[in-house]
This record gives C-alpha cells, structure tokens and sequence, in this order.
C-alpha cells in the first residue's frame, strides 16, 4: 500500500486506543482554533474553518469542545498563539517526510523534529527538497464492496478516480468535496475506513526491506506521537506481505 493509505490504516487503529485518541483530540481541536484565528469563526464564511470542523467531527470531538476551540481562535476566550511550520526530511530508503505542525515555540519543536530524524536512522531535508511533490487531495478510503457500486456513488458524489488499494479501494476527490464524498459512500452501505484532506506524493518509493520498513513506521509513529506534529505525509509503498513480516 501507499505511504498514505497505509499510515491511515495504522492510524485508524490506532484510534481506537485511549491515548492516542486524547493526542488525535488535541490535534484536531488545535486546528480548529488555528483555521478560526487565521479565518473567522463563521464555518460557511471560513472553508478552512469548515474542512477543520468537519474532520473534528468525523473523529467524535464534542461539539461543544470544537464550538470552544473556534472562541479561542476568535479571541471571544483566552488562548495560545500558534505557528504553522512545515519540515521536510527523508526516513531510510530515500522516502519522503512532509510534517505540518503548530506550534507556540518554534525552536524547541524543531529540536524535537531534528532529534526523532536523528535517533532514529532519518534526516532533515532543506525547504523545498521533497514538498514539490506533494498537492493536496481528498482520499477516502472503503474497507470492502464491489467495484461497481463504490465506483458509482463515489463518481456521482464528484470524486475523481477509484483505485483498488489492498483489498479495499482509494477514492480520490477534490479536498473541499472530500467529506460529501464520505458521506454518499456510506449512505450506499460501502465501509469507509477512513476520509481526509492530505497530501499526496507524484512520487512513490517502494520498499523491499523490512529493517527500512520497521525504521520507516518508527519514524513515523514518533512524530505523530509529537503533541506538536499536526500530520504526517510520505510516499512510501509497502506490500502487505512485509508488512505483516514487520508486525511479526
């Protein structure tokens, strides 16, 4: 699978532990806040706003937690001010890292960023070197169902193309269109596993190695563990087969 859609799966599991569900909370409430300050707070006005609240509540955030988030980011309560900063680097194997964070301490953020590359096999990466092959899109991804159907109400909902990914399928759509998207696929019965704006990579990079691999997840499961790290995007490409090899 791709380095999208298999990091989506992980972390979907994932989600469903405590932890990690509290750190993908905090995450998304921060987004909300930062979409409100940068935007507004009226939800039909802010498009960014809109896709933050909407990912918020694909994810089960209280409604009354994301309505609060949105009256710090408007300054009706008191709050923190956060910086948006992008890193790049490269994991083992030549794979490309994207990570977006928000944060209200710039240097010690980066310290951490450099630290995980560092600790763990990977490297920093000036600006520019791999976010050029990155645009962002929406991905939906169906756990299960026929061809036919996912193809059907995914297309009639706007989407742009259906892919088989595993023994699922890969609907990409415009990132604004994504959650509409979602929503058409489930009311046609479809499992869908996961909906998101990301980025995604023109490039991928397959790899054969299960020491890469096993490094690769590690690095990506440490920055996501970073309260600072927002998201997470590489153009990896592991078969099914290594990947219960790394599990085992």
């Amino acid at each position: 699978m791709s380095g999208h859609s298999k990091w989506a799966t992980i972390k979907h599991q994932k989600g469903a532990k405590d932890k990690a569900r509290g750190k993908l909370f905090a995450k998304l409430i921060r987004q909300v806040e930062v979409a409100a300050r940068e935007g507004g707070g009226d939800i039909e006005a802010n498009a960014t706003l809109r896709t933050m609240y909407a990912k918020a509540r694909a994810a089960s955030v209280p409604i009354d937690t994301i309505d609060r988030a949105i009256k710090r980011g408007t300054g009706e309560l008191e709050g923190v001010t956060y910086e948006s900063i992008t890193y790049e680097g490269y994991a083992p194997g030549g794979v490309a890292l994207l990570i977006d964070v928000l944060t209200d301490n710039r240097n010690r953020t980066s310290a951490e960023v450099r630290n995980i590359f560092s600790k763990l096999g990977g490297s920093m990466a000036e600006p520019g070197a791999v976010g050029w092959q990155f645009s962002r899109r929406g991905v939906v991804l169906v756990g299960s169902g026929d061809e036919d159907t996912v193809m059907l109400a995914a297309l009639d909902a706007g989407a742009d193309d259906v892919s088989a990914d595993g023994d699922g399928w890969r609907v990409t759509t415009d990132p604004s269109t994504v959650y509409d998207v979602r929503d058409a696929l489930q009311a046609a019965g479809l499992d869908v596993t996961s909906a998101e704006s990301t980025m995604v990579s023109s490039l991928t990079v397959e790899v054969s190695d299960k020491d890469d691999a096993r490094k690769i997840l590690r690095i990506m499961d440490a920055l996501e563990d970073n309260d600072d790290v927002q998201d997470v995007y590489s153009n990896f490409d592991i078969s099914d087969e290594l990947m219960e090899a790394v599990d085992a």
